[in-house]
Protein backbone atom coordinates (compact mmCIF):
# COMPACT_ATOMS: atom_id res chain seq x y z
CA UNK A 1 0.00 0.00 0.00
CA UNK A 2 1.70 3.45 -0.74
CA UNK A 3 1.51 6.30 1.35
CA UNK A 4 -1.28 7.98 -0.53
CA UNK A 5 -3.39 4.95 0.29
CA UNK A 6 -2.65 4.77 3.78
CA UNK A 7 -3.07 8.43 4.39
CA UNK A 8 -6.71 7.63 2.98
CA UNK A 9 -6.96 4.98 5.08
CA UNK A 10 -5.94 6.93 8.18
CA UNK A 11 -8.67 9.19 7.54
CA UNK A 12 -11.15 7.04 6.67
CA UNK A 13 -10.46 4.61 10.15
CA UNK A 14 -10.36 8.46 11.91
CA UNK A 15 -13.84 9.66 10.22
CA UNK A 16 -15.33 6.15 11.17
CA UNK A 17 -14.47 6.01 14.65
CA UNK A 18 -15.88 9.99 14.65
CA UNK A 19 -19.51 8.94 13.82
CA UNK A 20 -19.24 6.33 15.96
CA UNK A 21 -18.68 8.71 19.02
CA UNK A 22 -21.50 10.98 17.10
CA UNK A 23 -23.49 7.83 17.18
CA UNK A 24 -23.09 7.24 20.87
CA UNK A 25 -23.86 10.32 21.82
CA UNK A 26 -26.93 11.33 19.52
CA UNK A 27 -28.41 7.85 21.50
CA UNK A 28 -28.00 9.87 24.82
CA UNK A 29 -29.65 12.69 23.44
CA UNK A 30 -32.28 10.67 22.36
CA UNK A 31 -32.76 8.63 25.86
CA UNK A 32 -32.96 12.07 27.32
CA UNK A 33 -35.55 13.86 25.49
CA UNK A 34 -37.42 10.18 26.29
CA UNK A 35 -37.25 11.24 30.00
CA UNK A 36 -38.58 14.87 29.18
CA UNK A 37 -41.35 13.85 27.50
CA UNK A 38 -42.31 11.38 29.70
CA UNK A 39 -42.60 13.00 32.64
CA UNK A 40 -44.08 16.20 30.57
CA UNK A 41 -46.81 13.90 28.89
CA UNK A 42 -47.49 12.12 31.98
CA UNK A 43 -45.87 8.72 30.42
CA UNK A 44 -44.79 8.34 34.01
CA UNK A 45 -47.45 9.33 36.94
CA UNK A 46 -45.41 9.73 40.03
CA UNK A 47 -43.96 13.16 41.38
CA UNK A 48 -40.15 11.57 42.21
CA UNK A 49 -40.05 11.53 38.21
CA UNK A 50 -39.05 15.32 37.32
CA UNK A 51 -38.25 16.21 33.70
CA UNK A 52 -34.48 16.35 32.61
CA UNK A 53 -34.79 20.08 32.22
CA UNK A 54 -35.80 20.77 35.82
CA UNK A 55 -32.93 18.36 37.20
CA UNK A 56 -30.62 19.96 34.64
CA UNK A 57 -31.94 23.90 36.45
CA UNK A 58 -31.53 22.00 39.88
CA UNK A 59 -28.06 20.95 38.78
CA UNK A 60 -27.01 24.66 38.15
CA UNK A 61 -28.78 26.16 41.07
CA UNK A 62 -26.73 23.42 43.22
CA UNK A 63 -23.26 24.14 41.56
CA UNK A 64 -23.84 27.86 42.00
CA UNK A 65 -24.71 27.56 45.64
CA UNK A 66 -21.70 25.44 46.24
CA UNK A 67 -23.64 22.72 48.12
CA UNK A 68 -23.22 20.45 45.08
CA UNK A 69 -19.89 21.83 44.57
CA UNK A 70 -18.38 20.72 48.32
CA UNK A 71 -19.98 17.78 48.23
CA UNK A 72 -18.64 16.23 44.85
CA UNK A 73 -14.91 17.71 46.38
CA UNK A 74 -15.29 15.75 49.18
CA UNK A 75 -16.14 12.57 47.00
CA UNK A 76 -13.56 13.20 44.51
CA UNK A 77 -10.89 13.60 47.62
CA UNK A 78 -11.87 10.25 49.13
CA UNK A 79 -11.71 8.15 45.99
CA UNK A 80 -8.66 9.88 44.39
CA UNK A 81 -6.72 8.88 47.61
CA UNK A 82 -8.00 6.16 48.14
CA UNK A 83 -7.60 4.97 44.40
CA UNK A 84 -3.75 6.28 44.91
CA UNK A 85 -3.02 4.49 47.92
CA UNK A 86 -4.90 0.47 46.65
CA UNK A 87 -2.95 1.12 43.32
CA UNK A 88 1.09 1.65 44.89
CA UNK A 89 0.61 -1.45 47.46
CA UNK A 90 -1.30 -3.49 44.12
CA UNK A 91 1.80 -2.71 42.32
CA UNK A 92 4.55 -3.53 44.86
CA UNK A 93 2.89 -6.51 45.94
CA UNK A 94 1.63 -7.78 42.59
CA UNK A 95 5.65 -7.06 41.52
CA UNK A 96 6.81 -9.26 44.40
CA UNK A 97 4.46 -11.89 43.92
CA UNK A 98 5.37 -12.40 40.41
CA UNK A 99 8.85 -12.16 41.24
CA UNK A 100 9.58 -14.31 44.07
CA UNK A 101 7.50 -17.98 43.89
CA UNK A 102 7.83 -18.24 47.43
CA UNK A 103 6.10 -14.97 47.81
CA UNK A 104 3.50 -16.03 45.87
CA UNK A 105 2.57 -19.05 47.63
CA UNK A 106 2.59 -17.43 50.81
CA UNK A 107 0.16 -14.44 49.91
CA UNK A 108 -2.26 -16.15 46.82
CA UNK A 109 -4.37 -18.09 49.33
CA UNK A 110 -5.01 -14.83 51.36
CA UNK A 111 -5.70 -13.00 48.44
CA UNK A 112 -8.18 -15.30 46.74
CA UNK A 113 -9.74 -15.12 50.59
CA UNK A 114 -9.77 -11.72 50.71
CA UNK A 115 -10.81 -10.89 46.94
CA UNK A 116 -14.56 -11.65 46.45
CA UNK A 117 -15.20 -9.97 50.17
CA UNK A 118 -18.25 -7.61 49.16
CA UNK A 119 -17.06 -4.06 50.31
CA UNK A 120 -20.46 -3.85 52.31
CA UNK A 121 -20.39 -6.18 54.40
CA UNK A 122 -16.77 -4.77 55.60
CA UNK A 123 -17.51 -1.61 56.61
CA UNK A 124 -19.73 -2.12 59.76
CA UNK A 125 -16.92 -3.79 61.39
CA UNK A 126 -14.47 -1.14 59.82
CA UNK A 127 -16.90 1.41 61.63
CA UNK A 128 -15.71 0.14 64.94
CA UNK A 129 -12.41 -0.26 64.23
CA UNK A 130 -11.84 3.45 62.18
CA UNK A 131 -14.93 5.77 63.10
CA UNK A 132 -17.24 7.67 60.06
CA UNK A 133 -14.44 9.87 59.01
CA UNK A 134 -12.54 9.81 56.01
CA UNK A 135 -10.26 6.89 57.16
CA UNK A 136 -12.96 4.93 56.85
CA UNK A 137 -13.95 5.52 53.11
CA UNK A 138 -10.45 5.35 52.04
CA UNK A 139 -9.63 2.61 53.60
CA UNK A 140 -12.56 1.15 51.56
CA UNK A 141 -11.98 2.45 48.50
CA UNK A 142 -8.31 0.93 48.52
CA UNK A 143 -9.31 -2.54 49.58
CA UNK A 144 -11.41 -2.25 46.95
CA UNK A 145 -9.13 -0.67 44.27
CA UNK A 146 -6.26 -2.87 45.39
CA UNK A 147 -7.38 -6.50 44.07
CA UNK A 148 -8.12 -5.65 40.51
CA UNK A 149 -4.80 -3.82 39.83
CA UNK A 150 -3.10 -6.84 41.82
CA UNK A 151 -4.41 -9.31 39.59
CA UNK A 152 -3.84 -7.47 36.43
CA UNK A 153 0.09 -6.79 37.13
CA UNK A 154 1.00 -10.13 38.77
CA UNK A 155 -0.12 -11.36 35.15
CA UNK A 156 0.95 -8.49 33.02
CA UNK A 157 4.41 -9.28 34.64
CA UNK A 158 4.31 -13.24 34.53
CA UNK A 159 3.49 -12.84 30.91
CA UNK A 160 6.69 -10.78 30.24
CA UNK A 161 8.43 -12.42 27.41
CA UNK A 162 11.38 -14.77 28.16
CA UNK A 163 13.64 -13.54 25.54
CA UNK A 164 13.17 -9.87 26.66
CA UNK A 165 14.44 -11.28 30.13
CA UNK A 166 17.35 -13.31 28.58
CA UNK A 167 18.57 -10.32 26.90
CA UNK A 168 18.54 -8.12 29.80
CA UNK A 169 20.79 -10.93 31.43
CA UNK A 170 22.59 -11.23 28.30
CA UNK A 171 23.67 -7.53 29.18
CA UNK A 172 24.03 -7.78 32.72
CA UNK A 173 21.61 -5.92 33.61
CA UNK A 174 21.25 -5.40 37.36
CA UNK A 175 17.58 -6.92 38.62
CA UNK A 176 16.78 -3.10 39.90
CA UNK A 177 16.87 -1.83 35.76
CA UNK A 178 15.82 -4.76 34.61
CA UNK A 179 12.33 -4.61 36.70
CA UNK A 180 11.94 -0.60 35.40
CA UNK A 181 13.42 -0.91 32.14
CA UNK A 182 12.61 -4.47 30.80
CA UNK A 183 9.37 -5.71 32.82
CA UNK A 184 7.38 -2.69 33.82
CA UNK A 185 7.34 -1.22 30.26
CA UNK A 186 5.98 -4.59 29.24
CA UNK A 187 3.34 -5.41 31.90
CA UNK A 188 1.46 -1.33 31.68
CA UNK A 189 -0.98 -2.32 29.40
CA UNK A 190 -1.85 -5.10 31.85
CA UNK A 191 -1.31 -2.90 34.66
CA UNK A 192 -3.15 0.29 32.75
CA UNK A 193 -6.05 -2.00 32.49
CA UNK A 194 -6.67 -2.83 35.91
CA UNK A 195 -6.23 1.10 37.00
CA UNK A 196 -9.15 1.93 34.47
CA UNK A 197 -11.31 -0.88 36.22
CA UNK A 198 -9.95 0.08 39.65
CA UNK A 199 -11.05 3.55 38.65
CA UNK A 200 -14.55 3.46 38.73
CA UNK A 201 -14.73 0.92 40.90
CA UNK A 202 -13.08 3.16 43.40
CA UNK A 203 -15.69 5.80 42.90
CA UNK A 204 -18.54 3.28 43.46
CA UNK A 205 -17.03 1.94 46.40
CA UNK A 206 -16.47 5.91 47.79
CA UNK A 207 -20.57 6.17 46.91
CA UNK A 208 -21.64 3.39 48.57
CA UNK A 209 -19.46 4.12 52.04
CA UNK A 210 -20.84 7.47 52.04
CA UNK A 211 -24.32 6.04 52.23
CA UNK A 212 -23.45 3.35 54.91
CA UNK A 213 -21.04 5.77 56.75
CA UNK A 214 -20.51 8.97 55.44
CA UNK A 215 -21.34 12.82 57.24
CA UNK A 216 -20.52 14.42 53.60
CA UNK A 217 -20.37 13.65 49.77
CA UNK A 218 -22.41 12.81 47.16
CA UNK A 219 -23.59 9.47 48.18
CA UNK A 220 -24.44 10.64 51.76
CA UNK A 221 -26.14 13.91 49.82
CA UNK A 222 -28.17 11.24 47.96
CA UNK A 223 -29.53 9.92 51.30
CA UNK A 224 -30.43 13.31 52.46
CA UNK A 225 -32.75 14.45 49.27
CA UNK A 226 -34.14 11.06 49.14
CA UNK A 227 -35.32 11.16 52.70
CA UNK A 228 -36.21 14.85 52.37
CA UNK A 229 -38.06 13.82 48.58
CA UNK A 230 -36.26 16.28 47.26
CA UNK A 231 -36.36 14.37 43.37
CA UNK A 232 -34.72 17.19 41.70
CA UNK A 233 -31.88 17.44 43.40
CA UNK A 234 -31.63 13.69 44.08
CA UNK A 235 -31.30 13.08 40.05
CA UNK A 236 -28.90 16.23 39.76
CA UNK A 237 -26.67 14.56 42.06
CA UNK A 238 -26.83 11.38 40.24
CA UNK A 239 -26.46 13.23 37.05
CA UNK A 240 -23.70 15.25 38.51
CA UNK A 241 -22.11 11.21 39.80
CA UNK A 242 -22.29 10.27 35.88
CA UNK A 243 -20.19 13.22 34.80
CA UNK A 244 -17.48 13.14 37.27
CA UNK A 245 -17.33 9.20 36.62
CA UNK A 246 -17.32 10.06 32.60
CA UNK A 247 -14.69 12.91 33.33
CA UNK A 248 -12.59 10.44 35.52
CA UNK A 249 -12.46 7.32 32.80
CA UNK A 250 -11.89 10.45 29.80
CA UNK A 251 -8.88 11.91 31.94
CA UNK A 252 -7.08 8.37 32.62
CA UNK A 253 -7.77 7.44 28.80
CA UNK A 254 -5.68 10.57 28.15
CA UNK A 255 -2.88 9.64 30.46
CA UNK A 256 -2.79 6.52 29.16
CA UNK A 257 -2.51 7.22 25.67
CA UNK A 258 0.68 9.46 26.50
CA UNK A 259 1.94 6.87 28.83
CA UNK A 260 1.72 3.72 26.32
CA UNK A 261 1.99 5.82 22.55
CA UNK A 262 2.72 2.20 21.21
CA UNK A 263 -0.05 0.66 22.66
CA UNK A 264 -2.67 2.80 21.35
CA UNK A 265 -0.93 2.58 17.90
CA UNK A 266 -0.86 -1.26 18.01
CA UNK A 267 -5.11 -1.63 19.39
CA UNK A 268 -5.66 0.96 16.45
Amino acid sequence: MTSADERSQHRSDRFARSMNRVSGFFLLILLLCLWEASARLHWVESANWPPISNVVAALGRGLWAGELLEVSLSTLYVTLVGFGVGVILALIVGILMASVRSIDYLLEPLVELCRPIPISAIVPPLILLLGIDNKLKIFVVAFATFFPVLVNTVYGVKTVSPTMLEVARTFQRRRSATLLRVVLPASLPYISAGMRVALALALIVTIVAEMIAGSSGLGYYLLVTQYAMRAQEMYAAILLLAVIGYALNALFVWFERRLLPWFHIEAS
